[in-house]
């Protein structure tokens, strides 16, 4: 049994206590930063937030002192759309877009995400697991507690169930916490046609998950040339029908109305929109969708079209920051570069892009009330971080600032002996 913890000497503890639902407008500047704050963690849940001089008193000799040396403590990022299931990588592919070629050309030409696929489905179950275990040490290295995890690169029923049970296995064997997303409809396989691959998807793939309690939401990715608009409804309709909550890749690339799809479909969550107007802002909004942006696939394709983030926040939407941390598009799972990114590209305060990587991120994943905040009884995954002061972690661009990370109360990551 993990024995309690006290953390003491913090310079800040950014607790993002609030109102237990997504924040909106000003609200996300709200981070409730306590000076000289101290917490009390035990069986894996926070007991105790507050002014060190009012945690210290409360403190007896069963507690392990974890001496944060006067540096900031936070909750660990929850990372709202990643795609960590995958063998190999795409390194060629880089090289080729430095070299001139777009994302598009060279998916055109057998590249992207069916070169994934085709890896990916030679891989054996226990070569994904030890894939996903090197990865699960980089999101945890980073800060990051909890990622949405998605399928996608199997494209055949087992090799999505494969998958789908290779996450299952890291979320039992990784201090890493998995939210599984079953993304079949990422590609159209090269073997069968469109129509037979939507049925595939809808009459045995759906069934399969939802019977195996595989997965909790459904994701598919509407762009021209992969899943159009009455294939996505479809998927989508089935979906519902077997019990899974909806996301939806949207507006990436083009204008093609997804966000409107996404508030038709009463989405959780839709996700890119770098290509998104106002119209499609004012039916997120209508319709409660949370934004979910991912600067980083932006710069990592060599695109400067970032998504129009002020213009979410100012309309009230509740908006999410993530890696999209695949092989491909964003090969990073540093949430650190992501909030350098959303305040220098995409002109997000350094405090709204907090609440977008912890607390608005955790509500998108239903799971507000567990994590994304340091309050009494949700879990404690927190992280120490080697500065003194919360604005430093976008600002120090490209550092690995972490020196611990705990999930539920235990010592995932440890940079500092002296901790």
């Amino acid at each position: 049994m993990t024995p309690p913890l006290a953390i003491l000497n913090c310079s800040q503890l950014v607790t993002l206590a609030g109102a237990a639902r997504p924040r909106v407008g000003a609200e996300m500047r709200e981070l409730s930063v306590i000076n000289e704050g101290a917490m009390l963690v035990r069986e894996g849940r926070i007991a105790a937030v507050g002014a060190r001089t009012d945690i210290e008193p409360l403190i007896t000799n069963e507690y392990e002192i974890v001496d944060a040396k006067n540096r900031l403590v936070l909750p660990g990022f929850v990372d709202a759309h990643t795609h960590p299931m995958f063998a190999g990588t795409r390194a060629d592919e880089f090289e080729k877009r430095a070299s001139g070629l777009s994302y598009q050309q060279i998916a055109a030409t057998g590249g992207g995400i069916r070169s994934t696929v085709r890896k990916t489905r030679a891989a054996s179950e226990e070569e994904l697991v030890a894939a996903g275990k090197r990865y699960a040490e980089w999101f945890l290295r980073c800060g990051t507690t909890t990622v949405e995890a998605k399928s996608g690169y199997g494209l055949t029923l087992e090799d999505e169930l494969k998958m789908l049970r290779a996450l299952r296995r890291l979320n039992d064997e990784t201090l890493l916490e998995y939210v599984p997303t079953f993304l079949g409809a990422h590609a159209f396989p090269e073997e069968m046609s469109r129509d037979d691959y939507v049925a595939l998807i809808i009459n045995e793939m759906l069934p399969r998950v939802a019977a195996d309690k595989l997965a909790e939401y459904c994701d598919a990715f509407f762009e021209p040339g992969y899943f159009d608009r009455a294939q996505t409804r479809r998927i989508m309709h089935a979906a519902r029908n077997h019990g899974f909550k909806i996301r939806l890749h949207a507006d990436q690339l083009t204008r093609a109305g997804g966000a409107e799809l996404a508030a038709e479909l009463g989405a959780v969550t839709a996700d890119h929109l770098e290509q998104t107007d106002a119209a499609g802002i004012a039916a997120l909004k209508a319709a409660n969708v949370q934004p979910v942006l991912l600067p980083a696939s932006v710069l990592l394709i060599g695109s400067s079209h970032y998504p129009n983030a002020r213009a979410m926040i100012e309309a009230g939407l509740a908006v999410v920051l993530a890696t999209d941390f695949n092989p491909g598009s964003s090969p990073t799972p540093s949430m650190l570069l992501v909030l350098t990114l959303a305040s220098t590209q995409m002109k997000m305060t350094p405090a709204e892009a907090m609440t977008a990587a912890t607390i608005n991120a955790a509500y998108s994943l239903n799971r507000g009330h567990e994590m994304g905040s340091l309050e009494t009884g949700k879990r404690a995954n927190f992280v120490i971080h080697d500065c003194d002061d919360w604005r430093a972690l976008a600002y120090f661009a490209g550092i690995e600032h972490p020196v611990a990370v705990y999930s539920r109360g235990r010592l995932a990551v440890q940079r500092d002996n002296n901790n």
